[in-house]
Formats: structure tokens, C-alpha cells, sequence
């Protein structure tokens, strides 16, 4: 090793660093997959809960455990680099903020899960009653379109898109009023159950936008070094 060339050195450490930019790349990489993969499990989610079917609420049950193990992979991963590499600056940014993206990503999983067994238990029944279907397929789609978005946010590390989010949640936030008026009128006419039913899910669907609100503020970190001003002291700010 001692008889070893300045120039060789020079190259074996500039391999070494290539290497590892490659491995910060293919976490972000494997973060954006890891959103694709949640993003299914809300549309599958949606599907099994308001067409009762019980193959895409197994399908989002059972897939929880590739999402999981996703998470322990690029936790792993990150902890190595954190370890091995002793990053700083943007490095060190990325490699926390991605520790913190990924427990996001997790809990969303999570929460698809919840909704999944929530359509599950009430099969061949439609849990959800006629007149709140469309508030909840609003809400399904405003989640959908949110956790999309934060992997493009993510993968493109686009600030304006991360800090827009906050527009899509405030729909959300509107929504889950908009439910929790209909439980509480004199025309609901549909028992407890149900109503705990529509309660569960609209936090669900909620808390899911708040997820990928604070995957977008974690992006503003990566790229500014600062957290964006909140907009609003949602849970997922405070978390931050």
C-alpha cells in the first residue's frame, strides 16, 4: 500500500467519492419509488373502500410490508453514509431530510392501510354512505394528486411546486369540515357506525395530505438549507 503513486491515490479517491454520490443518488432514487408505491396504495385504498372490493383492500394490506421494508432499506442506507462518510452541508441535509421523508412515506402506508381495512370490514357493503361518497372521492383524489406531487417534488427538487402544496391542503382541510357537518346535521341518517366510519377516514385522508406537505418542506430544507415560513400550524409543520 506505502509504494503506491500520489496519481493512483488521487484516482482511488476520486472513485471512491463518485461511489458515493451514487449512493446518495440512489437514495432519492429509491424515495421517489417508495412515493410511487404509496401513491397505489391510496388509489387501491380508494377503489377497495368505495366499490367494496376486497382484492384491492388485500392487495393494500398485504403491500404494506414491501413499503416497510422499503423504509428500512433506505434507513439502513442513510445511516451508513451518515456513519462511513461524515457528510456535511447539502450531503448532510439530504441524508437527514431523507430519514425524515421516509417515515413520512411510512406512515402514509399506514394510513392506506387503515382506509383499506375500513372498506375490508364492511364488505359486500360500500362503507361509505351514498351522500358522502363524493366529498370522500374528492378528498381521495386531492391525496392522490398531493403524494404525486411530492414525488416530483422530490425527484426534481422544485421549491415552488414543494411550497404550493400548502394550497392543495388548505382543499383538504375544507373537506374534512365539509364531512364533519354532514355527521353533525339532522339529515345524517345512517347510525354511529357509519359515522365513526366517515369520522376515521376523513382524518385518514387528512392526515395523509399533512404527510405530503411535510415531505415538501423537507425539500425546501434540502435545497435552501432553511424551513419555508409555515402557512399554517398543521401538525406536520409542528413536526418538523
Amino acid at each position: 500500500m506505502a509504494g503506491r503513486s500520489p496519481v493512483t491515490w488521487t484516482g482511488y479517491g476520486l472513485r471512491m467519492r463518485d461511489l458515493y454520490y451514487d449512493q446518495l443518488d440512489s437514495i432519492v432514487d429509491d424515495l421517489v419509488a417508495m412515493t410511487g408505491a404509496v401513491r397505489d396504495a391510496v388509489r387501491e385504498s380508494t377503489e377497495a373502500l368505495l366499490s367494496a372490493q376486497a382484492d384491492a383492500a388485500e392487495s393494500v394490506i398485504s403491500g404494506d410490508r414491501a413499503i416497510d421494508a422499503s423504509r428500512e432499506q433506505i434507513e439502513d442506507r442513510a445511516m451508513q453514509l451518515l456513519a462511513t462518510q461524515q457528510p456535511v452541508a447539502g450531503d448532510l441535509r439530504m441524508l437527514v431530510a431523507a430519514l425524515r421523508m421516509v417515515a413520512d412515506l411510512e406512515r402514509m402506508g399506514d394510513l392506506c392501510v387503515h382506509i383499506a381495512k375500513v372498506a375490508r370490514m364492511r364488505i359486500p357493503d360500500i362503507a361509505v354512505p351514498e351522500t358522502s361518497r363524493p366529498t370522500i372521492a374528492r378528498m381521495a383524489e386531492v391525496a392522490e394528486r398531493m403524494v404525486g406531487s411530492a414525488s416530483r417534488i422530490l425527484a426534481e427538487r422544485d421549491v415552488q411546486a414543494a411550497l404550493e402544496l400548502e394550497d392543495e391542503d388548505d382543499e383538504m382541510d375544507q373537506l374534512r369540515r365539509l364531512l364533519f357537518r354532514m355527521l353533525l346535521s339532522d339529515d345524517w341518517a345512517y347510525g354511529v357506525e357509519p359515522a365513526i366510519d366517515i369520522a376515521l377516514l376523513g382524518r385518514y385522508y387528512e392526515r395523509i395530505g399533512d404527510h405530503a406537505v411535510s415531505m415538501g418542506r423537507r425539500v425546501v430544507y434540502l435545497v435552501t438549507g432553511e424551513l419555508p415560513t409555515p402557512q399554517q400550524d398543521t401538525p406536520a409543520v409542528r413536526s418538523l
